[in-house]
């Protein structure tokens, strides 16, 4: 069954029951698995084409009673003649999922309206492109312009909300001072209050309205029904001339105003969750120098193509993904890696968007342009992360899912029970309201997701990426970590240290060798090629090649014959005398051999990063047991085990024994993370726990591994690890704070110790303080 991946905004949710209720009805519809963050307002949906449509999906999240709310783009569009130039452009706009398009000639213009996940801008633009016109960002339709007009409509809404209540609590004061009860008119109260409840609680109406009818109840049912029921006492006290009965205006008021405070406050706070995908977009240029037709022309970067050759001075930070063509300059990279130190470029180097040029300058020619580059990548990555469930909030999703309609019976139960006990039922029902009010399952909600979003967010600050919220709960837990040597303990650019031809002809077997692994992406093949353009040693062409994982390659070489470069034991040679040292001295040994007869051996090293002996250090300190893995001869591993501090590893390992090892500790009751290249190490990776692949920029394998560390350092394992530890502290303090606050404060709302008004400011604090805390991560070190 081949599956698609798809995540759709989702608006309208006020507690962590809507998206638990929206989850429901998606698992529902055939071939679909859906997770629906309420922090991050997001369903992140995985699909099978044939059974389930887009559109379905979306249809589906409708009929719950909630919003997938759709993007707009304002474009210019250059390059119309007529109106059959719009027609067209328009038809083909049309033809995209979730696409709904205008073009005016007049104008020369189009607003597109699209449904995120469906469908993004770089398509768009794409679209109009392939077109033939040549399109222009008018307006940017980005969520945080929308965020922030959100915010302030909220605003405004608080605002007026505020000034109907203020003479509530200007009352309350002179109460709680000593003054009488009486001190604003009744009929006052009630044309006070009443906008407050019917126009700015109108949402609340609204939502429970939409959440009874898909059959599930949530936080909206629990502020209409308690606000309507204090509200519907006072009003008919009121306006029947009861003057002996207390009116409870100030109650509903202030409960509708504080649960609006609690709600602003709130997404003012979950707008700094997600600091993280707003300053990497930011990192990108606006802007490029390109060279077109021997001139330089600053252009924008959405009009950037793949071939252009962009120019990068002092100080500007790259605009695509690219390889040098001309120049010299120091990178800082510290966006991609986490690795503060710039780092020197020059022609045939990679560099990605983002990185900022601090000295030199350079000719870059585009591989990667707007979504294709490295960039676009990881604020993809980091946003499903972000979206995505950790196992944790299990058991918050399912207390959400009985909460509100347990809650509701709580409370029919304290109006019962305290009217027949005191025969006071107006003051019964107060309690009922209390206990309405302050059961709020909105900090529960936001327990998880919003540390979930904190940690990912910090980690991609530091070049650690995690792939979902479940790789940064599990990292947490390793007590084991299986460490590959090259390129991970060691520096991954070995040297060529010795050479033994056993015909005295040390260039040729250096030349034979180098031209055998020109088509490997070893790292010891680089440092063969490196030696032979040192000795300015032609290569000979390949015509034939093959790689033998675990122990080496063989090529076809033209008018020289077959060439097998690996393992010793492979080649068939065992280690004369003279090269018996160099194990010891920490080298890799490798044999050559030509139409099966040996030819003689090499000896490269790769020396050990300077921070990995600190890292494992470190590891150790978090009670984490590090084993090296290597392909390599036993004296060589012993050798770099004993310098990075490592008391145990294995040696000569395939790919496949290095699986066996990962399965061998998880029979012993281990947590098992492997630390590896994501290639080589393809089957222990998948074999273990948590996966971690090393590298930098385009060359990771984002998608292949749980957790990508961008600098390519074992240091960052450490960080990891740390990072995950303290995001799983942080979102058990929340659940224990959302458990206890609800444990605590409905018994006192159902015995009378909390008034509506005291359970609102709560209940607006609780969700407030659970993301407040999670924002505590961001400085975390």
């Amino acid at each position: 069954m081949t599956q698609a991946l798809l995540t759709l905004p989702v608006s309208g949710m006020s507690c962590a029951a809507c998206a638990a209720r929206i989850e429901k009805q998606l698992n529902r519809m055939d071939g679909v698995e859906a997770a629906v963050s309420f922090a991050n307002e997001s369903a992140q949906l995985r699909y099978d084409p044939d059974q389930t449509k887009p559109q379905q999906l979306v249809d589906a999240i409708v009929r719950c009673g909630f919003e997938v709310p759709r993007q707009t783009l304002e474009l210019g569009i250059g390059g119309m003649s007529c109106a059959a130039c719009a027609a067209r452009l328009e038809k083909a706009l049309g033809r995209l999922p979730g696409v709904e398009a205008s073009v005016n000639f007049a104008a020369e213009s189009a607003r597109v309206d699209f449904l995120p996940g469906l469908m993004d801008r770089d398509r768009v633009l794409d679209a109009v492109r392939k077109a033939g016109f040549e399109p222009s960002l008018r307006e940017d339709g980005g969520g945080e312009a929308e965020a922030a007009a959100r915010y302030r409509r909220e605003l405004a809404w608080f605002a007026a909300s505020a000034l109907l209540t203020l003479p509530f609590l200007i009352e309350m004061a002179a109460m709680f001072a000593g003054g009488h009860h009486g001190w604003l008119p009744r009929m006052w109260q009630l044309a006070l209050a009443t906008p407050v409840q019917f126009v700015v609680g109108w949402r609340f109406y609204r939502g429970a309205w939409q959440a009874l009818r898909g059959g599930v109840a949530n936080m909206d049912v629990l502020v209409a029904l308690g606000t309507s029921m204090a509200w519907l006492l006072s009003a008919a006290v009121t306006l029947l001339g009861l003057e002996d009965q207390h009116v409870y205006f100030e109650a509903s008021a202030a409960v509708i105003t504080l649960v609006l405070l609690g709600k602003l406050l709130e997404a003012r706070a979950k707008g700094k969750t997600s600091a993280a995908i707003a300053a990497l977009v930011k990192l990108a240029p606006r802007t490029a120098r390109v060279e077109r037709d021997g001139e330089l022309v600053e252009v924008a970067v959405d009009k950037l193509q793949r071939g252009d050759v962009v120019v990068v001075r002092h100080g500007d930070s790259l605009p695509v993904d690219g390889e040098v063509v001309d120049g010299q300059a120091w990178l800082d990279e510290s966006m991609l890696t986490g690795e503060s130190r710039p780092v020197a470029k020059q022609a045939g180097d990679k560099v990605y968007a983002a990185t900022r040029n601090q000295d030199g300058m350079l000719k870059v020619r585009a591989t990667g342009v707007g979504g294709d580059t490295q960039l676009a990548e990881i604020v993809r990555m980091v946003a499903a992360a972000q979206g995505s469930k950790a196992p944790i909030q299990r058991l918050a999703d399912r207390i959400s899912a009985v909460f509100v309609p347990a809650v509701s019976a709580v409370a029919l139960l304290t109006f019962l029970l305290t009217g027949w006990l005191n025969g006071d039922w107006a003051q019964a029902l107060i309690h009922a309201v209390a206990v309405l009010v302050i059961a709020c399952p909105c900090a529960l909600g936001l327990a998880t997701p919003t540390a979930v979003m904190v940690g990912v967010g910090n980690g991609a600050r530091r070049g650690v990426l995690f792939r979902n919220a479940a790789a940064l709960e599990q990292a947490g837990k390793v007590d084991v970590l299986l460490v590959d040597k090259t390129g991970t303990l060691t520096e991954g650019r070995p040297t060529l240290r010795h050479a033994l031809a056993l015909d005295g002809d040390e260039n040729r077997l250096i030349r034979l060798a180098a031209s055998a692994e020109a088509g490997s992406e070893h790292p010891l093949a680089h440092a063969l090629l490196q030696r032979a353009k040192e000795r300015e040693l032609p290569l000979l062409a390949c015509e034939r090649f093959r790689a033998d994982v675990g122990n080496g390659v063989e090529a076809a070489l033209p008018g020289a014959g077959t060439v097998k470069v690996g393992v010793p034991s492979w080649i068939g040679l065992e280690l004369p005398a003279e090269a018996a040292a160099w194990p010891q001295e920490g080298c890799t040994v490798v044999a050559v051999s030509l139409d099966g007869q040996p030819l003689g051996l090499l000896a490269l090293a790769d020396p050990l990063r300077d921070s990995s002996k600190g890292a494992v250090k470190a590891l150790r300190g978090l009670g984490v047991k590090v084993v090296m893995l290597t392909g390599d001869h036993e004296s060589t591993a012993r050798s770099i085990a004993a310098e990075a501090g490592i008391d145990e590893w294995r040696a000569g390992m395939k790919p496949q024994d290095k699986a066996d090892v990962v399965k061998y500790w998880q029979r012993q009751g281990g947590k098992v993370a492997m630390l590896g290249d994501g290639v080589n190490d393809a089957p222990a990776l998948a074999a273990a726990d948590v996966s971690l692949a090393m590298g930098a920029g385009s060359d990771v394998a984002i998608a292949a591994a749980d957790i990508t560390l961008m600098h390519g350092d074992l240091a960052h394992a450490v960080d990891a690890i740390r990072l995950s530890r303290a995001s799983l502290a942080k979102i058990r303090q929340n659940l224990a704070f959302a458990f206890v606050y609800n444990v605590l404060g409905i018994p006192l709302a159902a015995v009378g110790m909390l008034n509506p008004v005291i359970a609102g400011a709560a209940m607006a604090a609780s969700s407030v303080s659970v993301v407040s805390n999670s924002l505590l991560l961001r400085r975390w070190r």
